[in-house]
């Protein structure tokens, strides 16, 4: 029991160290740094802007009374309906992809039993997601999402770091006999989620509604491939999964410590982008057919049912894969501009 415990905490381990280590990278080292700028020099450009968003970056992207209604033009409703249009064909189109490449031997139809905890794992899921979302937008509306980017951000690393590691390793080990106690972890784990979050809200809301958009057309697709393909198909990508998402890790966390150049910080700037979309995309996969495991197991009563730990990896899978295309996204609209 401890053992199968401790193969699934380790992934979703990782996944939560490198959400927390995305905000510790500030975002414009490119543009504002000098390439052999020191560890001091560093900090004090830290302490002077906010974690991971850009005097630039923030004023192009950014919404505020004055400039909120010219973020966003007016479309006609035919120009809406072409775009809506456009965005299904290419989810559409994304699937059927996927689908025909990385899952060519299907299996059988799930069983009851797969379907009933695949379906559980993913309301926890979707409701995590709601609770994260709705906490971190009542953060940036109280103002807490400005005292959290003027803090200190080691403090706010370490915070972030020991209340959702602690929450999570909570739930993990939490009895779901235990069902108060572990719905409270739950709750305290999409808090820090939340709080972490908040500050994406100085994004523009077009950003972060087509962020979301096309994290629901990845996640969706790659769960409807993991959950149609032959039984443990996927599960032999854990090791290269758990050493990719450290690469990515240490990709966000190496302008912290080294001095790197102009070249170098935009490889690593490309790594923890592009490189963490593939590895979360990848463990989409495999948390799917680790449910669907699990849910076997939990049939011949080996492990005991607990659909919110499932929910946790899908979780931080989502999570990590929205904050990159936000990323990636405020990127393109300040190239334009």
């Amino acid at each position: 029991m401890l053992s199968l415990l401790t193969a699934t905490l380790r992934p979703a381990l990782g996944r939560n160290i490198f959400q927390v280590a995305v905000w510790s990278k500030v975002q414009p080292f490119s543009t504002s740094l000098n390439s052999r700028a020191g560890l001091g020099t560093f900090k004090n450009a830290w302490q002077k802007s906010p974690p991971f968003l850009s005097s630039t970056l923030l004023s192009r992207c950014s919404r505020t009374i004055i400039t909120d209604a010219q973020t966003v033009p007016n479309a006609s409703s035919q120009e809406a309906w072409k775009r809506f249009g456009i965005t299904a064909a290419a989810v559409a189109g994304t699937v059927i992809l996927v689908e025909g490449f990385l899952n060519r031997d299907t299996r059988d139809s799930l069983t009851p039993a797969e379907q009933s905890y695949l379906h559980d794992s993913f309301k926890y899921t979707g409701g995590g997601l709601f609770l994260t979302a709705l906490g971190a937008r009542s953060m940036f509306r109280s103002g807490v999402a400005f005292r959290i980017m003027a803090a200190n951000p080691w403090l706010v690393l370490g915070v972030s770091l020991v209340g959702s590691i602690g929450s999570m390793m909570g739930v993990y080990y939490t009895p779901p006999e235990k069902t108060v106690q572990k719905h409270l972890f739950w709750l305290g784990f999409n808090a820090c989620q939340a709080a972490t979050l908040s500050p994406l809200f100085f994004f523009s809301p077009a950003i972060l509604s087509r962020a979301a958009l096309y994290t629901c057309g990845v996640v969706g697709s790659l769960s409807y491939v993991g959950a149609t393909a032959k039984n443990d198909k996927y599960l032999y990508m854990g090791g290269p999964l758990l050493a990719g998402v450290t690469v990515v890790a240490l990709s966000s966390l190496a302008p912290m410590a080294l001095p790197l150049g102009m070249r170098g910080l935009a490889l690593a700037e490309s790594i923890s982008l592009y490189g963490g979309l593939a590895v979360f995309g990848g463990f989409v996969l495999y948390d799917t057919q680790k449910i669907l495991h699990n849910a076997r197991l939990v049939e011949m009563r080996v492990i005991p049912r607990d659909p919110m730990k499932e929910a946790i990896a899908l979780e931080l899978d989502m999570l990590n894969i929205f904050i990159r295309l936000v990323q990636i996204l405020a990127m393109r609209s300040n190239n334009r501009k």
